[in-house]
């Protein structure tokens, strides 16, 4: 199975975004789709369960979220999660059962599949992570090309257009970011693989892997 599909980087049944994902090949194809998403889903949801604050924004009553976090529209926030002191959620993202926002956190477009934990310092844009997955303190996507031209997906295959200006980062299951580190355009990081701190990372990491440095990468033992 191909690293960069839907299907080899996620399991579907731990996010409310199930839908949506199920109808993409690659994962990238629902980043223009997450808003609407957000909308359509939120109206469904139990208001026994979920509380609508704000212009479609809906909170779990069991999730924390502090004081002074913003969170702007379109933007589900799911059971016992925690958004912390200062997080910036600016729109368009679903924020799964029991992750972690955390000070001074910004997410824009996204999906985080549950028990995500984004807690320090992190910004994550147009991007989708998987169960699990965790940003070490000060790693981001880069969500735009310095050329500002299309973002394309580097396959082992050979490259995949997107047709999306906008792409930060996919990252699978149980992926682990070390501190510091940077995703490039179109970066695909395969479940259970591990990224050494302060690393640049582009194209696609192979699934059970470590990314040492750029042409570095080994085999999970």
């Amino acid at each position: 199975m191909k690293d960069w599909t839907t299907q080899a980087l996620y399991t579907l049944e731990e996010t409310l975004a199930k839908p949506l994902l199920s109808e993409c090949e690659y994962p990238w194809e629902a980043l223009p789709k997450i808003g609407a998403f957000i909308e359509a889903l939120g109206k469904t949801l139990p208001e026994e369960e979920y509380e609508a604050r704000g212009h479609n924004v809906w909170v779990a009553r069991s999730a924390k979220v502090a004081p002074t976090a913003f969170i702007g529209s379109n933007v589900i926030i799911g059971k016992d999660a925690e958004i912390r002191h200062c997080a910036f959620i600016r729109g368009n993202a679903l924020v799964g059962e029991g992750a972690v926002v955390g000070n001074s956190t910004e997410l824009k477009n996204v999906i985080l599949f549950n028990k995500v934990q984004v807690p320090h310092y992190n910004y994550v844009g147009d991007s989708i992570l998987g169960y699990r997955a965790h940003m070490g303190a000060g790693s981001i996507t880069s969500n735009v090309k310095s050329d500002k031209t299309l973002t394309v997906v580097k396959t082992p295959e050979g490259e995949i257009a997107t047709g999306l200006k906008k792409f930060g980062a996919m990252l699978g299951d149980c992926v682990e970011v070390g501190c510091g580190t940077v995703l490039n355009p179109g970066s695909v990081v395969g479940r259970e693989s591990q990224i050494y701190p302060l690393s640049m990372v582009r194209g696609v990491v192979p699934a059970r892997s470590i990314y040492k440095k750029q042409g570095e990468v080994v085999e999970k033992q």
